[in-house]
């Protein structure tokens, strides 16, 4: 089904007809796809449906622009487009209808996201990276209206690294940086700040991006004059444009309906955003939706009589199909019987499809009557059994909700039997859970070798006369040796260039390694995060620095929707090993306390969270991940950058192992946990509860994502008996996590002669200055008279009441 002629060469007229013939069967084709697909939802096969109806003309233009080596970031209705580029067929489409959990049927996300939403595969069934430079690829498309904005950036920057930065091995990512980055949007979705966000970072970073903005005036049923000023986002957007005198973008106009028209546009616009590194924006007008928004309703309810029929008029395939009639491309019988047989060829690819799709489910349920039989006939609740067996029997078309439901209520009926048939279907269940699980919940984390998990310690080592440093120094020194042994890493973040980031961490860097690799950028979190995403995605190695922990939550939901989930939502073939770097803990303020961690680990999963004590331990942890293929996010201690520590002798080649948690002072009474900057106050606590008596064990988490793999807290508790986990987050925050990890995974509340605390910071967020720290978050007092407290309540004559 793929179309990208040579549009170079001059075609004869009988190679035009046929390839514009080509390109309106795949018109139809998508349209057929998406007129029966929302059948499908409406008759209850599929549970939702999204298409690309009514865009499907653009989309062949793109596609013709695309070349190889391209990128698409876009949204969710362009099945069209990835129907051209042969990445999409009739029999998949529908597999990710069904949400098929196979990437043999459904390659876009193995069922993983519903239909409408494309990936190309950026790996291999290993987790090694293809050759991107020879194939048409897309990045994994997210729901969440404007997600995909940020990554577009990056990926277009990625371009603009290949090209310019030397040393670089550009196999299988690029060709000199000639790659175009495409990306796609409804108009609607352009009021969202991450379109804003990402239109002003292109134009201050001049890379190779061209936007689509697919304009059918409406958002579900939100016409554009509650959207858009002007109700126009080239209007609006005009003072982008770049002239003579100053940099910025190139604004496209087209109706979408003008074959020929769109054509020449996105041969125009690839020709700009590929010769000369500047993006491009289409504004892709008068497009219509024909079957409104989604299959949730019906766009009868919310456009009038005369909208609809300039609809039925305006319709692309309607308009592309007159305008072959006047051009004598093909005459209304000719392509009346294309229309014919495209409609039995959509139809037998959905069939085939739903047989693929619920084929294996038949066979599940089979297994399991056999078996049900059987133990209803040797069960004294044989009457209840085979009402069971029977109503799963009645089920024409299961799913695996109805097999493994039935199977685990049976199992209710037999519990005080002691039989082989028991025994067989406690066997299967296990079996089919151990089986059918993975199809639902693999790849949230790396299963490669580059897994950041398989990658070994390696202690840093010292001289005997090696000296006290500020601990700023052990990072800047181990930057310095990550950029000259990685010409692939790049850096960039708020004050991270010229002047080496607001704490030094990165003096000098820029202007040994250069702007590119070491650049500062503005005030925009969000696309930061995004710059990084692409780039990890081209097979670069960046590092995106936000300045404080606490403006995270700026790129919060791109890390959470997008970063997160890409291993996961296409079932481990494409991923984006970006490090964050960051820096929080025990500052003054609301703004820079740098504490949110619970909610932070809680949206992040499938992005592991190092909180590392020092700088070593940092540093360690950055020539870890560099290894790996997994992103992380590391939170530097914002006031450690000063103190003292010892620089490494073996700097860039220690590594901080992730999920190992470190004992760093012994004890028998109580184990103290904790991360970061807190574990400063509770040592200095523990010298104090020493002088009374109390031997305190310390434990640093480190990694708080993993959690203590090794399960080594609950083995300190086997010893003390006693736990408090120490936190300078809300109560409830990570500190809830952590007595989850210990007291549920771990088990170790059998260990336990105490309730186990917790001590954790105030439910406001800390106000200024030392003393807002010292009434805000936990003190060495607090942490001392906490600990005493429980010994006191263990032992009240040796420990007599302190207040």
């Amino acid at each position: 089904m793929q179309t990208n002629p040579d549009l170079k060469k001059d075609l004869s007229f009988e190679d035009f007809k046929t390839e514009v013939l080509h390109d309106y069967k795949l018109a139809v084709t998508s349209r057929e796809c998406s007129l029966l697909g929302r059948r499908e939802v409406l008759t209850g096969k599929a549970k939702f449906g999204i298409f690309g109806d009514g865009k499907e003309v653009p989309q062949l233009a793109l596609a013709k622009a695309f070349k190889n080596g391209d990128f698409r970031s876009g949204y969710y209705r362009d099945q069209t487009f990835m129907m051209a580029i042969g990445e999409l067929n009739i029999q998949q489409f529908f597999a990710g209808l069904y949400g098929h959990p196979d990437l043999n049927h459904d390659p876009m996300s193995a069922g993983r996201q519903m239909g409408g939403h494309f990936a190309t595969h950026s790996l291999d069934e290993n987790g090694d990276w293809k050759d991107l430079t020879k194939q048409k690829n897309s990045s994994s498309d997210i729901s969440p209206t404007a997600g995909q904005m940020p990554r577009l950036l990056g990926l277009a920057q990625a371009s603009k690294i290949y090209r310019q930065v030397k040393g670089i091995d550009t196999t299988n990512f690029s060709n000199k940086g000639n790659e175009v980055a495409w990306g796609t949007i409804g108009n609607a979705s352009t009021s969202e700040g991450l379109f804003f966000e990402t239109i002003n970072a292109a134009g201050v970073l001049q890379v190779p991006m061209v936007m689509s903005v697919w304009d059918d005036e409406y958002g579900i049923s939100v016409h554009a004059r509650h959207q858009t000023t002007k109700e126009n986002i080239s209007e609006i957007l005009k003072g982008f444009q770049r002239d003579e005198d100053q940099k910025g973008f190139e604004i496209l106009r087209v109706n979408g309906w003008d074959y020929p028209g769109l054509v020449d546009t996105y041969q125009n616009a690839s020709r700009i955003a590929r010769e000369e590194h500047v993006p491009v924006l289409i504004h892709v007008n008068e497009l219509t939706q024909p079957q409104g928004h989604s299959t949730s309703g019906s766009h009868e309810r919310y456009k009038d009589e005369n909208r609809l029929a300039w609809e039925a008029e305006y319709d692309c395939n309607v308009k592309l199909r007159e305008w072959m009639i006047s051009n004598s491309i093909a005459t209304d019988d000719e392509l009346k019987d294309i229309e014919k047989v495209i409609k039995k060829e959509v139809l037998e690819g959905k069939k085939a499809a739903w047989n693929a799709f619920v084929q294996p489910l038949k066979q599940e349920q089979q297994e399991l009557l056999s078996l049900l039989e059987n133990v209803a006939n040797s069960s004294a609740n044989k009457m209840f059994i085979s009402k069971l067996k029977n109503d799963l029997a009645e089920i024409k078309e299961p799913i695996r909700k109805d097999v493994l439901s039935t199977a685990r209520k049976v199992l209710r009926y037999v519990l005080k039997e002691t039989t082989a048939e028991k025994t067989q279907l406690v066997n299967w269940i296990n079996t089919y859970i151990e089986t059918i699980q993975p199809k639902y919940s693999s790849h949230l984390y790396s299963e490669s070798p580059k897994s950041a998990l398989k990658i070994q310690e390696v202690k840093p080592t010292y001289h005997a006369n090696s000296e006290d440093v500020d601990a700023r120094l052990v990072l800047r020194d181990n930057f310095d040796a990550i950029f000259g042994k990685y010409p692939e890493t790049l850096v960039f973040g708020e004050d991270a260039g010229h002047i080496g980031d607001v704490n030094q961490g990165l003096e000098g860097m820029q202007e040994k390694y250069g702007e590119l690799r070491v650049s500062d950028v503005g005030i925009r979190e969000a696309t930061i995060l995004g710059q990084g995403i692409g780039m990890a995605m081209r097979g670069l190695r960046p590092i995106a620095e936000i300045q404080y922990l606490d403006y995270i939550l700026y790129a919060l939901q791109i890390m959470s929707d997008d970063l997160a989930t890409l291993q996961y939502r296409t079932s481990g073939r494409q991923k984006a090993p970006l490090i964050i770097r960051t820096r929080g803990h025990r500052l003054e303020g609301i703004w820079h306390s740098g504490s949110q961690m619970g909610g932070i680990i809680n949206l992040i999963r499938g992005i592991h969270v190092l909180v590392p004590r020092n700088m070593t331990k940092a540093a360690g942890f950055y020539n870890t991940l560099l290894e790996s293929d997994e992103p992380a996010l590391i939170v530097e201690c914002l006031n450690g950058y000063r103190l003292k520590e010892k620089m490494p002798s073996n700097i860039g080649e220690f590594k901080t192992p992730l999920g190992v948690v470190e004992t760093i002072r012994e004890g028998n009474d109580i184990t103290l946990v904790s991360y970061g900057s807190t574990l400063r106050i509770i040592e200095q606590a523990a010298k104090e509860l020493q002088e009374v008596g109390i031997d305190a064990e310390i434990i640093d988490i480190q990694s708080l994502l993993p959690f203590d793999l090794n399960q080594d807290i609950v083995k300190s508790i086997a010893k003390t008996n006693r736990l408090m986990v120490i936190d300078e987050d809300v109560p409830g925050g990570a500190s809830a996590f952590i007595l989850n990890e210990v007291l549920n995974t771990q088990n170790a509340y059998i260990h336990l002669d105490s309730k186990p605390q917790t001590l954790t910071a105030q439910q406001h967020r800390p106000a200024y200055g030392t003393d807002g720290d010292y009434f805000s978050k936990p003190s060495v007092e607090d942490v001392f008279e906490a600990v005493y407290k429980v010994m006191h309540e263990t032992n009240p004559s040796n420990f007599p009441k302190l207040r």
